[in-house]
Parts: C-alpha cells; structure tokens; sequence
C-alpha cells in the first residue's frame, strides 16, 4: 500500500474511531486510555426512610410515602410473593391502650412476611413504672428489630424512641395516629388513581387522627379542607409547620367552623369520634359541641355524587357517624380497616430492609 492511500486509510480510522467515542458520550459511556467503554454510574438515590422512627408521618418524605404505597398496592395484589421475606424478624408492641385494628393488622403482617411479633399490655408493661422506659428501650433493641409503641402520651412515644437502637413505630399516641394516616391516604388513592389534588374534608375534632393527616396530605400534595367546633382545632404548632411543608408541596390546608363549607368539592368526606379514649369526662360537653358536625345523610346529600365516606373506627355509630353514612354504597371505611394490613406491612418492610449509614 502506497504511504498515501496508508495515511488516509489512518485518518479515516481516526475520525471513525473519533465518532464512536462521540457517540458513547451521548449514550452516557466513555473511552479510557486504552480505548474500552467506561459506562457513566448513575447516581444511587437517596435512600429511603432515611429517618430511624416512624412517630408522626412529618419524618417520612414525599418519596418515602410514594414507594410505600406502591409497595402496598403490590402486597395488597399478590401477597404470597412477599411470603417469608422478614423472616427471623422479630416485632415488639408495647400496648398501653386497646386496640383491634392496630394490633391485629401487624400481628398478622409481621406473620405473613415470616416474622414473630412479642405483644405486651399494661398489666405485663406498664411503661415508666416498673422499670424506666429508657432501661425498656435499651433492652428490648436488644431482642428485637422493631417495634410499635401504642400510648397515651406522645412524650413516651418520643422517649422509648430516643433510646431504642430499633426503628420505632407510633401505633397511636394523644399527639398523633400515623399508621391511620398511612391507610387513609392508600384508600383515597386506590379508589381514585392518584393524591396529588385530592381533595379532602376531615369534620370533627382537631385529635390526633387529624394531625397525622395533615401532615401527610401536605407531604403527597392533596388537599385538606377541615370543620371543627371553634375551640376544637388543630394546634398553632402543628399548623405552622403544616404551612411550610405545604408551600413545597401546593397542598392547600383550610380551616373552617363550618362542615358544609368544607364538603365543597370533596373527593373523600372523613370523620372520627368525638370521645377518644382518656376524654371520658369531657363526654357530655363534646357531645353537645360536636352535635351540628355529625356526618350523616344531610351531609352526604350535599357532597360531590361521586365522593367516599371514611372514618377510621372505632365509630360510635349514632354520634359523629349515623347507620346511613357508614352503611352508605360510597362508605370505604371497611376497606380503610383492611388497608391498614397492606400499608403496615410495607412499612415494615422498608423500615427493616432499607440501607442506613451507621
């Protein structure tokens, strides 16, 4: 070959080989000095549930409440892939007040993942008084992988949680009912295909159901529409946070005296009882103050046709819900109750699967 046609045949080389590295940068790849392909590594995602404990649903990012229900509708449509996939996992409750829902749902969810749940009541464990909740943390982190601490003071919430090497779960406290909030939200978003825009009229009292509730509509960007009694609302506390997750978010929280005002545009009419437990000698007073925010025929009449009664149990039917609200064709409240199942065992699933820095 002539030292003519051999340069060309050397340029040509060059520009093709000069294209080829073009091209692999466009597609994310490089070459390195030898020539070969180094492919571009995407960046890992921010890790989910990067908060230890799961207390009120404000620790959980938007991402974080995403994934989980996307994990739930997946448990909820084929539970047995799931089957056996904590197991070894060991689950502490630690129960200072009653419950059907809470307990039996993660008894069952822990077991069909193939983990074992320990439960203690009040009698067994009264928190702060045998022994320190602290010493209780401490020790318990020892035998188990999470637990569910069910109180009547937040503080002890917070508490076990601060000393506890574990995740630790809210399973209701005075302050805040976040599993609640997580079936809720799953609930409105199975029926209508989405959250974000959703509009939500929540009518009673401003307990601890409502703040978890809040706070999650703010973190999913629906909205939330909520009549109370003057006197019964949200704390200044929670609102002012609620205000800063929301101007991320453009969810839009509005408080109102009026429960008629609150229906308008519905997608979803919530309410919860009036007495929780520990209010009993406020019971008479409340009855009277909640009477006009019953939820019942003349309220549903007034909601958009195509908008799901909830309440989260247990109802007091014939106070702030009526036989023909919780029996109505558009009631979810049963499928509220079941979802808890679903959205606790994804919980639990991220919460003991998940990547943590040490």
């Amino acid at each position: 070959m002539s030292k003519a046609k051999k340069k060309q045949s050397r340029s040509g080389a060059a520009r093709r080989a000069k294209a080829r590295s073009s091209a692999r940068i466009r597609r994310g790849t490089r070459t390195d000095s030898s020539g070969r392909d180094r492919r571009r590594r995407p960046q890992s995602p921010a890790a989910l549930f990067a908060a230890k404990d799961f207390l009120t649903i404000k620790e959980a990012t938007a991402d974080d409440l995403a994934a989980l229900f996307k994990l739930a509708d997946k448990m909820k449509r084929n539970p047995e892939i799931f089957l056996g996939k904590l197991k070894g996992k060991s689950l502490a409750m630690l129960f200072q007040k009653p419950s059907i829902r809470t307990r039996v749902s993660l008894e069952v969810g822990i077991s069909e993942l193939g983990g074992l749940s320990v439960y203690m009541d009040p009698q067994e464990l009264p928190l702060g008084e045998r022994e320190s909740i602290k010493d209780v943390a401490r020790v318990l982190s020892r035998y188990c992988d999470v637990a569910v601490v069910r109180t009547y003071h937040h503080s002890d919430t917070e508490e076990f949680a601060r000393h506890a090497t574990i995740p630790v779960i809210n399973g209701l406290s005075d302050g805040y009912h976040p599993c609640q909030t997580l079936a809720d939200l799953f609930t409105i978003r199975e029926k209508f295909g989405s959250l974000e825009k959703m509009n939500i009229a929540y009518i009673g009292d401003g307990n601890n159901v409502l703040n978890s509730l809040l706070y999650g509509a703010g973190k999913v960007g629906a909205n939330l529409a909520v009549a109370t009694p003057r006197g019964y609302e949200p704390s200044e506390e929670v609102l002012k946070e609620i205000k800063l997750i929301c101007k991320e978010s453009g969810s839009k929280i509005t408080l109102s005296n009026n429960p008629f005002t609150a229906i308008k545009n519905a997608h979803a009419v919530y309410t919860d009882v009036w007495v929780s437990m520990g209010q009993e000698k406020q019971r008479e007073q409340r009855l009277r103050d909640f009477q006009p925010f019953q939820l019942n025929g003349a309220i549903i009449s007034k909601a958009p046709k195509d908008a799901m009664i909830m309440h989260c149990l247990p109802a007091h039917r014939g106070e702030e819900i009526t036989d023909e609200a919780m029996e109505h064709p558009r009631s979810a409240i049963f499928d509220q109750a079941e979802n808890r199942l679903h959205t606790q065992k994804a919980l639990l699933y991220l919460l003991l699967t998940r990547k943590r820095k040490k």
